[in-house]
């Protein structure tokens, strides 16, 4: 398989979302809802990703893998295993509750699936901040007792981010988003969330949402101390390192190129900044900001810049 894949997203409502999709990524949304997610890359039984071009049009990633495992995601790739990595667009109009998602060792006896996941901050507003982790020297007892209090921002590790920074985010973190921020967000391809408070808000139902406070304390890491983000830089570099996936931004000066050979592996490219042109075998393709693309193992691929460009992209996931 010598050509890129580009899929049909697939919008959420979310209480906290808003319309930044549309207002900064050029999005058709669905009118009058708060849309809060962009699923751009999913293969789960409750959502599954669509090819919305080429020769492949109307596929659906699940019957992709069944039928051409091999060129897509390598020789040794079992075609009835989900593809690994889910990618998201979130615009965080409001500030999201205070979550957490369960470690491996623990996520079956919790019913859930463990999520490893990674921000890239594609804008931020003046003031906006992410919460990751915890302060220093809070223990799990502080905790519970502010818990009780309704007072968790004092045991939460906050920080200010601005465009271009980002930080990975493992499962075991206490984690939640500023008001704000719109981010790609690339991760396991899992949907567990325990949320252990949320500032008092109600649902689009107008009723409280639900929590998860015991599966939430089981979940957090409790010795994870004020983790660092990456700032953003005009260099290569690897931004996040973990068992489930490895990411590289990419910068590209105008005419710039990268070289992708076929048989290495296979790699997700996301356009944070700029527009690039892809070539395949069949022709070139244009990759603007906002958009992903899976670039299969068996397909030789050039990526050059057509403006000052950066791209992500996530590798190392089979």
């Amino acid at each position: 398989m010598n050509e890129l894949l580009r899929f049909r997203p697939l919008y959420q409502d979310r209480v906290w979302g808003g319309r930044a999709l549309e207002t900064s990524l050029g999005r058709s949304l669905p009118p009058d809802r708060p849309i809060g997610e962009s699923w751009d890359l999913v293969d789960r039984p409750e959502a599954q990703s669509v090819v919305r071009e080429g020769p492949f049009e109307g596929q659906t990633l699940r019957s992709l893998l069944l039928a051409k495992a091999e060129e897509i995601m390598g020789p040794d790739y079992s075609a009835e295993k989900p593809f690994p990595i889910l990618v998201k667009w979130l615009d965080c109009r409001e500030r999201l509750s205070l979550q957490v998602h369960p470690p491996a060792e623990i996520a079956p006896a919790l019913g859930g699936e463990p999520k490893t996941e990674n921000w890239y901050i594609a804008a931020a507003a003046p003031g906006s901040g992410l919460m990751v982790g915890l302060k220093r020297g809070v223990t799990r007892a502080d905790f519970c007792k502010l818990l009780v209090e309704m007072n968790l921002e004092d045991c939460v590790h906050r920080f200010p981010v601005s465009a271009g920074d980002s930080i990975l985010v493992r499962s075991g973190t206490l984690h939640a988003i500023d008001a704000g921020n719109l981010i790609l967000e690339i991760q396991q391809n899992s949907d567990t969330t325990y949320r252990v408070y949320d500032w008092g808000r109600m649902g689009l139902d107008g009723k409280p949402r639900q929590m998860h406070v015991a599966e939430s304390i089981a979940s957090i890491n409790w010795g994870d101390f004020e983790p660092a983000p990456v700032r953003a830089a005009p260099v290569e570099a690897v931004i996040a390192d973990a068992p489930e996936f490895c990411i590289r931004r990419v910068p590209m000066a105008v005419g710039g190129k990268l070289v992708l050979e076929a048989g290495e592996q296979p790699r997700l490219l996301n356009g944070v900044e700029g527009t690039v042109e892809i070539r395949t075998a069949t022709g070139m393709v244009t990759v603007g900001r906002g958009e992903t693309v899976l670039l299969p193992f068996s397909g030789r691929f050039e990526v050059s810049a057509r403006s000052p460009s950066v791209v992500l992209l996530t590798e190392d996931f089979v």
